[in-house]
Protein backbone atom coordinates (compact mmCIF):
# COMPACT_ATOMS: atom_id res chain seq x y z
CA UNK A 1 0.00 0.00 0.00
CA UNK A 2 1.43 3.56 -0.71
CA UNK A 3 1.96 5.73 1.79
CA UNK A 4 -1.06 7.97 1.30
CA UNK A 5 -3.09 5.25 1.73
CA UNK A 6 -1.43 4.04 4.81
CA UNK A 7 -1.65 7.44 6.42
CA UNK A 8 -5.21 7.83 5.00
CA UNK A 9 -6.06 4.34 7.42
CA UNK A 10 -4.57 5.41 9.95
CA UNK A 11 -6.17 8.69 10.14
CA UNK A 12 -9.44 6.70 9.63
CA UNK A 13 -8.31 4.09 12.71
CA UNK A 14 -8.38 7.23 14.65
CA UNK A 15 -11.55 9.15 13.73
CA UNK A 16 -12.83 5.71 15.58
CA UNK A 17 -10.84 6.40 18.74
CA UNK A 18 -12.55 9.94 18.70
CA UNK A 19 -16.35 8.25 18.85
CA UNK A 20 -18.07 9.25 21.61
CA UNK A 21 -18.50 5.50 23.07
CA UNK A 22 -15.09 4.49 22.35
CA UNK A 23 -14.09 7.56 24.07
CA UNK A 24 -15.73 6.48 27.23
CA UNK A 25 -14.38 3.26 26.87
CA UNK A 26 -10.82 4.31 26.57
CA UNK A 27 -11.19 6.64 29.48
CA UNK A 28 -12.61 3.82 31.38
CA UNK A 29 -9.69 2.02 30.57
CA UNK A 30 -7.03 4.22 31.07
CA UNK A 31 -7.92 3.67 34.85
CA UNK A 32 -8.64 -0.08 34.94
CA UNK A 33 -4.90 -0.85 36.68
CA UNK A 34 -5.77 -5.07 36.66
CA UNK A 35 -3.75 -6.87 39.50
CA UNK A 36 -5.37 -10.30 38.94
CA UNK A 37 -7.19 -12.69 36.78
CA UNK A 38 -10.29 -11.78 38.96
CA UNK A 39 -9.91 -8.02 38.06
CA UNK A 40 -10.66 -9.34 34.44
CA UNK A 41 -13.13 -11.41 35.40
CA UNK A 42 -14.64 -8.88 37.27
CA UNK A 43 -14.82 -7.13 33.86
CA UNK A 44 -16.01 -9.58 31.54
CA UNK A 45 -19.24 -10.35 34.02
CA UNK A 46 -19.48 -6.35 34.69
CA UNK A 47 -21.25 -3.03 33.38
CA UNK A 48 -17.98 -2.11 32.07
CA UNK A 49 -17.46 -5.33 29.55
CA UNK A 50 -18.04 -3.50 27.03
CA UNK A 51 -15.84 -1.04 27.40
CA UNK A 52 -13.28 -3.63 27.95
CA UNK A 53 -14.09 -5.24 25.00
CA UNK A 54 -14.76 -2.24 22.86
CA UNK A 55 -10.97 -1.43 23.25
CA UNK A 56 -9.18 -4.22 23.01
CA UNK A 57 -11.13 -5.29 20.34
CA UNK A 58 -10.14 -2.15 18.11
CA UNK A 59 -6.39 -2.83 18.77
CA UNK A 60 -6.37 -6.41 17.78
CA UNK A 61 -8.41 -5.11 14.76
CA UNK A 62 -5.92 -2.71 14.15
CA UNK A 63 -2.86 -5.08 14.31
CA UNK A 64 -4.63 -7.58 12.05
CA UNK A 65 -4.56 -4.97 9.46
CA UNK A 66 -0.85 -4.57 10.37
CA UNK A 67 0.46 -8.23 10.59
CA UNK A 68 -1.82 -8.22 7.57
CA UNK A 69 0.14 -6.28 5.35
CA UNK A 70 -3.10 -3.68 4.74
CA UNK A 71 -0.89 -1.01 7.10
CA UNK A 72 2.89 0.23 7.88
CA UNK A 73 4.30 -1.43 10.56
CA UNK A 74 6.63 1.38 10.79
CA UNK A 75 4.44 4.16 10.35
CA UNK A 76 1.56 2.51 12.61
CA UNK A 77 3.72 2.39 15.60
CA UNK A 78 4.91 5.69 15.03
CA UNK A 79 1.77 7.56 14.83
CA UNK A 80 0.35 5.45 17.78
CA UNK A 81 1.65 4.44 21.06
CA UNK A 82 -1.85 3.61 23.52
CA UNK A 83 -1.79 0.17 21.59
CA UNK A 84 1.08 -0.37 24.25
CA UNK A 85 -0.28 1.13 27.27
CA UNK A 86 -3.48 -1.49 26.38
CA UNK A 87 -1.40 -3.78 25.90
CA UNK A 88 0.51 -2.97 29.51
CA UNK A 89 -2.22 -3.64 31.15
CA UNK A 90 -3.41 -6.92 29.47
CA UNK A 91 -0.23 -8.58 28.89
CA UNK A 92 0.77 -9.73 32.60
CA UNK A 93 -2.75 -11.75 32.72
CA UNK A 94 -2.98 -12.65 28.81
CA UNK A 95 -2.08 -16.39 29.23
CA UNK A 96 -4.51 -16.80 32.23
CA UNK A 97 -6.96 -15.29 30.36
CA UNK A 98 -6.57 -17.39 27.44
CA UNK A 99 -6.23 -20.92 29.41
CA UNK A 100 -9.33 -20.17 31.70
CA UNK A 101 -11.30 -19.37 28.94
CA UNK A 102 -10.05 -21.70 26.23
CA UNK A 103 -9.46 -19.23 24.03
CA UNK A 104 -5.39 -20.02 22.69
CA UNK A 105 -5.46 -17.15 20.27
CA UNK A 106 -6.90 -14.31 22.40
CA UNK A 107 -5.64 -11.02 21.17
CA UNK A 108 -2.96 -13.03 19.22
CA UNK A 109 -2.98 -10.26 16.54
CA UNK A 110 -2.59 -7.49 19.06
CA UNK A 111 0.41 -9.22 21.22
CA UNK A 112 2.27 -10.59 17.85
CA UNK A 113 2.38 -6.39 17.08
CA UNK A 114 3.44 -5.07 19.98
CA UNK A 115 6.04 -7.75 20.35
CA UNK A 116 8.10 -6.72 17.30
CA UNK A 117 8.53 -3.42 18.47
CA UNK A 118 12.26 -2.67 19.52
CA UNK A 119 12.84 -2.64 23.05
CA UNK A 120 9.59 -2.97 23.93
CA UNK A 121 10.12 -5.29 27.45
CA UNK A 122 12.20 -1.89 28.27
CA UNK A 123 9.04 0.41 27.17
CA UNK A 124 6.92 -1.40 28.73
CA UNK A 125 8.16 -1.50 32.05
CA UNK A 126 8.95 2.41 32.10
CA UNK A 127 5.20 2.92 30.82
CA UNK A 128 3.78 0.79 34.21
CA UNK A 129 6.17 3.03 36.36
CA UNK A 130 4.68 6.23 34.98
CA UNK A 131 1.30 5.02 35.14
CA UNK A 132 1.52 4.00 39.09
CA UNK A 133 2.98 7.66 39.35
CA UNK A 134 0.10 9.01 38.01
CA UNK A 135 -2.41 7.07 40.23
CA UNK A 136 -0.34 8.07 42.96
CA UNK A 137 -0.79 11.70 42.13
CA UNK A 138 -4.31 10.93 41.35
CA UNK A 139 -4.45 9.58 44.84
CA UNK A 140 -3.07 12.76 46.34
CA UNK A 141 -5.37 14.74 44.81
CA UNK A 142 -8.30 12.92 45.72
CA UNK A 143 -6.69 13.21 49.08
CA UNK A 144 -6.51 16.67 49.11
CA UNK A 145 -10.09 17.49 47.86
CA UNK A 146 -11.41 15.21 50.51
CA UNK A 147 -9.66 16.91 52.93
CA UNK A 148 -10.37 20.50 51.70
CA UNK A 149 -14.37 19.36 51.91
CA UNK A 150 -14.21 18.06 55.00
Amino acid sequence: MGKHKDADLILKLYDLRREAVMRDARNWFFNFNPTSLQDFTDVFIGEKSGYFRMVVSYWEMAASLVNNGALDEQMFNEANGEHILVFSKVEPFLKEIRATNNVPDYLLQFENLVRRIPNIDQRISDLRERLKQVAALREQKAKALSAAGA
